[in-house]
């Protein structure tokens, strides 16, 4: 969003915050945060005090898509639990207000790492990062829904069909082309669904880069961006950070490759073992289905992407190239599937 653009939302937001007791008569400085493919996001500061403004893109729409009033409303449930998320001020639906609906919520003084291979520390650092983000992950997986009130925030049980089924429909509704691999997946991954089912609340998008951590200290304060959190299967979310093991650096926000034991970094079975032992679920069985399946996920959702930039709904300047990674990991995907087949003996 243009300055131009901003200074339309001061005096409509403004008004705003006075109403919800959130900010007095002061100007405020907003200025967009970076890093979202989906919802637009900015930093508004209202004299000593600071928010995060969370909008819906305007335009038109995928309709499942921007769910911002599904991450209000898993952040609000949240409060107060075991669960670190931001503070909630208020959801707004009146798209006449400024222009589209929003959400306020605190702004959390940490850091959001975006790198993987965590660069500039020590292996010793390393290491605690990745346990804190998995003892995070084994947590969320862990909070009774339905004392939280989210019965209702999903549909318990068949969990990664009904995945696949949304995201092959997405894609075969778009205007743009996708590879052989996602077609084979396509029709390879309803088939091969692991009998194991399980329901827990899912962030759905839970990596690195969503969460803030302590300025100083390897702690996470805020899970942020839950606009794909569901009921879901707690596998399929856990498999989902785990893709980082499976995804080269050159290709997109992975570690595959690098030497993780100079590093301090865990390799990909410790990790699943720290989870398995947090929470006494074990995932090796049906690993490379979670990957084939994570992958195509994925490889989707860049493909969505990819189709928003070519719609002109895109929310980050580099969408474009973000969606062309869609088929390289469409790719991965495969090769996971075919593995896991082989290891059935369906080879």
């Amino acid at each position: 969003m243009s300055a131009a653009s901003t200074a339309l939302l001061q005096e409509p937001l403004s008004r705003y915050l006075r109403a919800q007791g959130l900010g007095g008569g002061e100007p405020l400085a907003i200025t967009p945060l970076t890093g979202g493919q989906s919802n637009p996001t900015y930093k508004v500061i209202a004299g000593q005090r600071s928010y995060v403004l969370r909008t819906k893109p305007q335009g038109l729409l995928v309709a499942s898509a921007h769910a911002i009033d599904r991450e209000h409303r898993v952040m609000s449930a949240l409060q107060g639990s075991s669960v670190p998320v931001p503070r909630m001020y208020g959801y707004c639906d009146d798209a006449s207000l400024i222009g589209t609906p929003f959400y306020l919520m605190e702004f959390l003084d940490g850091r959001v790492l975006m790198d993987q291979s965590l660069p500039g520390m020590q292996p010793a650092e390393r290491r605690a990062i990745y346990r804190e983000m998995n003892r995070v992950i084994a947590a969320l997986h862990g909070v009774d829904y339905s004392g939280a009130g989210l019965d209702s925030f999903g549909k318990p049980g068949n969990y990664f069909l009904r995945q696949i089924n949304r995201w092959t429909r997405q894609c075969r509704e778009s205007t743009l082309p996708f590879n052989d691999a996602m077609r084979r997946l396509m029709d390879w991954l309803p088939a091969h669904v692991p009998p194991d089912d399980e329901t827990t609340l899912v962030h759905g998008d839970f990596r690195l880069d969503n969460l803030v951590f302590h300025a100083s200290e390897p702690r996470v304060i805020g899970i942020l961006d839950w606009e794909l959190s569901t009921l879901g299967h707690p596998l399929a979310d856990f498999s989902y950070q785990c893709m980082s093991w499976r995804i080269p650096p050159a290709l997109w926000r992975g570690i595959a490759g690098l030497d993780l034991a100079a590093l301090g970094i865990p390799g990909e079975a410790e990790y699943v073992d720290w989870y398995a032992q947090a929470t006494g679920r074990d995932p090796r069985a049906h690993w490379e289905f979670y990957m084939a399946y994570n992958l195509f996920r994925m490889s989707a959702i860049l493909h969505s992407i990819a189709q928003r930039a070519a719609d002109g709904n895109a929310a980050a300047d580099d969408a474009v190239e973000t969606g062309k990674k869609a088929g390289p990991l469409a790719e991965l995907a495969w090769e996971c599937a075919q593995r896991y087949a082989r290891s059935r003996g369906a080879l």
